[in-house]
């Protein structure tokens, strides 16, 4: 059965892990780059959302899920490693990620 009001970005495998999440559980949502085979390996789930931008992808999750008022830091954004801050690289992306959060869930994004 099709459910009604949930994003077609939302694959079937995420809106269980979504659903099974509690107070502390962490979801992330990665590029290509990320080494995610080898930190799945012994423990997290690897779900896939392969062609689906990271904007698109985060705003359906925020429309289903909210974050956990019960930690410090319900959102965070990866930091730069020390040569890219020597160079002042811009992340436009995050910007935009910071923005997507911050809208959806009345919160600040470290």
């Amino acid at each position: 059965m099709v459910l009604k009001g949930i994003s077609t970005v939302i694959s079937p495998d995420l809106l269980h892990v979504l659903a099974s999440m509690g107070h502390g559980d962490e979801i992330v949502l990665a590029d290509l780059n990320f080494p995610t085979a080898s930190i799945c390996r012994d423990g997290p789930r690897e779900i896939r959302a392969d062609g689906i931008a990271i904007p698109e992808l985060l705003t359906g999750i925020l429309q289903l899920f909210p974050l956990d008022t019960y930690v410090r830091c319900p959102a965070a954004l990866m930091n730069l490693v020390p040569d890219d801050k020597a160079k002042h690289l811009s992340t436009p992306n995050w910007d935009q990620y910071r923005t997507i959060i911050e809208n959806a869930a009345d919160t600040k994004v470290i």
